[in-house]
């Protein structure tokens, strides 16, 4: 150590000759912290002085650091949790749900947004799905109140693996005095979001090994019916693409889905900039950070703000996601397909987004008798409904003015990919739209392609809203 030191010193002294030094000194001292620290919360004798010394880090180490290595955060971070009620089964679930609590001056939501995620739940679906509780007050006393209300009213959820209590001791966090006062945030308010950076990063922690997704939700809300069904299904129709977050609320914390595999570095992102900013904006940082440029959000909302009062301080809050809806079961499957079409794209509003069940379109140029707009899904299925629509109410004349619904099979690889070979036509399109229900029953083989067919050339400019189709059967996972 005492040689580091020594080469540190060299270095330094040479600094005012060359720039070159100086980001030598730079990344060898990165490197020496990331060997002491191992990832930063890992050595438990020096727990002590790595807190005072994350009170006023150099921004420059810290954020170079943080854009080297966030991408090897695969291990967990080392906390004792105390588990309040229940314990983790040994088979993964389908889905976690983390809830993170602290004590509220006025209003408790907790126990109505635990009630309204397993109401709003089939029995199928319960088995798929497991609920963490971080309960992140110091207050002990009332952790063990709601311990007690939560095992009252819950304890055959709590008894089936399905519902989980824990929580991080307070020795673990970081300090929480002297934070940076980004924003003109009062001291207090600082504190509290900091504080609620790092009541996240150790409940998603936690979840880490639990299941293959992962959904952040406050501890303020309501839940849509059989929303796990509407999730899956949006999964399903983005399988082989590439996603990090996807959202089914718009507001603050609630319906961000995650793969758990990506929790661990979420963990250590928030904890590294728990006193930067809020979580909901970090978390934006975080996506970015990890390739994904645009919001991937789905509609209707899936979970909508319930709480009156706030956390912080108990001031009021009556934000509500207007695009919420209670019975979102009739959601489209969208099985996993290929996207084709000759129609010149305007710029990035490209033909998988029309396919998309997120609040997306295709937007083309004008087409010319016999463009086409096809669908070719990875594997033959029964289709039950077909529902299209285009245009939109900003631009009302950018819709299909004379078009045809076609289905198909016996596919065959062209130079511009692949096709079916042989077409049924469904219908007309009428006023932009088509909607055809009952399609097993009309058609006798297994649907290979959906295709829209432009009957007749427009001047207007065409987009797709929305391409849904529901199948016979459940989506494959």
């Amino acid at each position: 150590m005492r040689l580091v030191w020594k080469s540190l010193d060299k270095m330094r002294c040479l600094r005012k000759r060359s720039t070159i030094p100086f980001l030598g000194f730079l990344i060898t001292f990165l490197l020496f912290l990331n060997l002491y620290i191992e990832d930063g919360y890992v050595l438990e004798g020096d727990k002590r002085q790595l807190r005072e010394a994350s009170v006023h880090p150099p921004s420059s180490e810290r954020y170079a650091h943080t854009f080297r290595d966030l991408s090897n955060f695969s291990g967990t971070i080392n906390v004792t949790y105390r588990y309040l009620a229940g314990t983790p089964l040994n088979r993964k679930k389908f889905l976690t749900i983390g809830l993170s609590s602290v004590k509220r001056k006025r209003g408790n939501y907790l126990l109505e947004t635990i009630k309204s995620i397993f109401d709003q739940s089939s029995y199928e679906e319960l088995k798929e799905i497991v609920v963490v509780v971080h309960l992140a007050d110091f207050d002990l006393v009332w952790c063990e109140n709601v311990v007690q209300e939560i095992t009252r009213k819950f304890a055959h959820h709590i008894i089936a693996g399905r519902l989980l209590v824990i929580q991080a001791p307070e020795e673990f966090y970081p300090s929480l005095d002297g934070l940076k006062r980004n924003y003109n945030d009062p001291e207090d308010r600082v504190r509290f979001r900091s504080k609620q950076n790092v009541d996240y990063a150790f409940l998603l922690n936690f979840c880490t090994n639990l299941s293959h997704f992962y959904m952040m939700l406050e501890d303020d809300v309501r839940c849509s019916r059989n929303f796990l069904t509407a999730l899956k299904k949006v999964i399903t129709s983005r399988e082989g693409s590439y996603w990090v977050m996807m959202e089914f609320s718009k507001l603050g914390y609630i319906g961000k889905l995650y793969h758990s595999r990506d929790l661990p570095r979420l963990a250590h992102f928030l904890l590294m900039f728990y006193q930067e900013m809020p979580c909901d904006w970090l978390l934006i940082h975080f996506r970015g950070l990890l390739a994904q440029k645009d919001v991937i959000r789905f509609k209707p909302s899936l979970f909508q703000h319930m709480g009156y009062y706030s956390s912080y301080k108990g001031v009021e809050n009556k934000l509500k996601d207007d695009d919420f809806e209670e019975d979102s079961i009739d959601i489209p499957d969208n099985p996993p397909a290929g996207i084709y079409t000759n129609i010149n794209v305007f710029e990035n509003y490209d033909a998988t987004k029309a396919y998309s069940t997120v609040d997306e379109y295709f937007w083309g140029k004008p087409p010319s008798t016999g463009d086409f707009f096809v669908i070719v899904f990875n594997k033959s299925t029964k289709i039950s409904k077909i529902r299209i629509a285009t245009g939109s109410d900003d631009r009302q004349s950018d819709f299909l003015h004379h078009g045809a619904l076609e289905v198909g099979e016996k596919l065959v690889g062209t130079k511009k990919g692949k096709q079916c070979s042989s077409y049924i036509t469904l219908g007309e399109f009428k006023n932009g739209n088509i909607e055809v229900q009952d399609v097993d029953h009309k058609i006798s083989f297994d649907i290979e392609c959906v295709r829209i067919v432009v009957t007749a050339s427009q001047k207007e400019w065409l987009i797709i809203r929305s391409i849904s189709l529901w199948t016979t059967q459940p989506p494959s996972q």
